[in-house]
């Protein structure tokens, strides 16, 4: 995890970086000096890249290549990325100089990498540069005898287009690590999840496998009770010897009832049929205020094998997406929730709908993606917006289609009001192991 006050800037990318930085700039004014043999002040040049080399050694003698750099020292050490190519622009002709772009880069990395706040700083600093590099620098480098001048408004026009390129990439760069980063976040809840559901699922197997353990134990201590009973007959212990013997003989018949041979599926427990699935999610809900109403059946263009009623494998990540899906539509319904399921030889569709407020019309399109939530305009209906991150969506979305699923959304028609949720299975995928099973 990282902390509040490191960044998501690492050394080595920085260092690297500036590595490229420092053999630009060389290659740079060894070109213009050497091979085009403009008057340059060489000197003043090579002091400041030798000063962002050494600053780069440093760096690398005092941190490990993979250290995270504070927030702090990765705001100074980009501002000082500034400065320097800002000196280096003074010395060679201001804003006339077209490297003055790269004036965007450290911007650009900030936001990437450093909260808004330390990016807004660096874009000041920036822009603040640019403005005084209009009014003071020395000379373009240039044919000796000749002064190369750009009109003021050129190099006005030249500063507002910094202005709008850093504003508009730094935006850009924020944005598409901002949804990385909530991506990163949201795949890791839903790995969460799962992981949690499958343990659930997987007590069932451990109950096996201690009934298994215990059921040696438990019939020595049953034979051994009988025998003590039958040999002290009717002695003052007759009735503890008995209880003994009929308490183990209770836990030896629970044990058999969660028993089974090793890869053998309950198959009452381990596969479930359209409706069973739909109680089973929809029983926490039976006693609330809302009215939750639950129907299957075939579909009315159903025939010959497509009446009969799928019967999926029990899947946490499918139970858990639908129970999600039907949580939220009691959170949002006035009073109301009906769950319909329909089936044919080809498909399965489960459509949950409610009485509630519908989905916004501007975040329809977006709802499914990690937080963005319906709820930030539609409260639920105790009037609380808390929670309403869009992640439990998510999830339960990113379950559904692992399990072969397509969603849709969209709110009812005129003269109506709610939202209608619709989960579309082809049927093989619904319930892969059924015809398996059938052979």
């Amino acid at each position: 995890m990282i902390s509040k006050a490191e960044s998501r800037l690492r050394l080595q990318t920085i260092v690297r970086l500036r590595w490229l930085a420092v053999l630009g700039q060389l290659s740079a004014v060894a070109f213009v000096w050497v091979i085009m043999g403009f008057p340059l002040p060489v000197g003043y040049c090579l002091g400041l890249i030798a000063l962002l080399a050494w600053v780069n050694v440093a760096l690398s003698v005092k941190f490990p290549a993979r250290h995270r750099l504070s927030i702090r020292l990765a705001t100074l050490l980009l501002a000082l990325d500034i400065l320097q190519l800002a000196g280096l622009l003074f010395l060679t002709g201001g804003l006339q100089n077209p490297f003055t772009v790269l004036l965007l880069a450290p911007v650009t990395v900030s936001a990437a990498t450093l909260p808004a706040a330390s990016t807004v700083l660096l874009a000041v600093l920036a822009l603040g540069s640019a403005y005084l590099l209009v009014f003071n620098y020395w000379p373009l480098p240039w044919y000796p005898g000749m002064r190369y001048e750009m009109p003021l408004a050129y190099k006005l026009g030249v500063l507002a287009s910094v202005a709008s390129g850093m504003a508009f990439i730094a935006l850009y760069a924020w944005r598409l690590a901002r949804e990385a980063e909530l991506m990163s976040q949201a795949l890791a809840a839903t790995e969460e999840i799962l992981a949690r559901e499958q343990k659930l699922h997987a007590l069932d197997g451990l109950a096996a496998a201690a009934a298994h353990e215990l059921g040696t134990p438990l019939s020595t201590i049953y034979l051994v009770s009988s025998e003590l009973e039958r040999e002290l007959g009717t002695t003052k212990y007759a009735e503890d010897i008995a209880l003994l013997r009929s308490q183990s003989h209770r836990c030896r018949e629970i044990l058999q009832k969660l028993t089974r041979q090793p890869g053998e599926p309950d198959v009452w427990y381990a596969r479930l049929s359209v409706r069973e699935l739909l109680d089973e999610a929809v029983r926490p809900y039976r006693s609330g205020r809302t009215l939750v109403e639950v129907s299957s059946a075939p579909d009315t263009l159903a025939s010959g094998m497509g009446v009969i009623e799928p019967v999926a494998l029990r899947r946490p990540g499918m139970l858990y997406g639908i129970g999600n899906l039907i949580e939220n539509a009691v959170d949002f319904a006035e009073s109301r929730v009906e769950i319909s399921a329909r089936w044919t030889a080809t498909t399965v569709r489960i459509v949950i709908s409610d009485d509630g407020p519908g989905f916004p019309p501007e975040l329809i399109e977006a709802l499914g993606d990690p937080f963005i939530s319906s709820r930030r305009n539609n409260p639920g209906r105790d009037g609380s917006r808390a929670g309403g991150l869009g992640l439990g969506f998510f999830i339960a979305k990113t379950l559904l289609e692992r399990s072969g699923a397509s969603l849709a959304l969209e709110n009812k028609g005129e003269g109506d009001h709610g939202a209608i949720v619709s989960v579309t299975w082809p049927r093989a995928e619904f319930e892969p192991t059924t015809q398996e099973g059938a052979g």
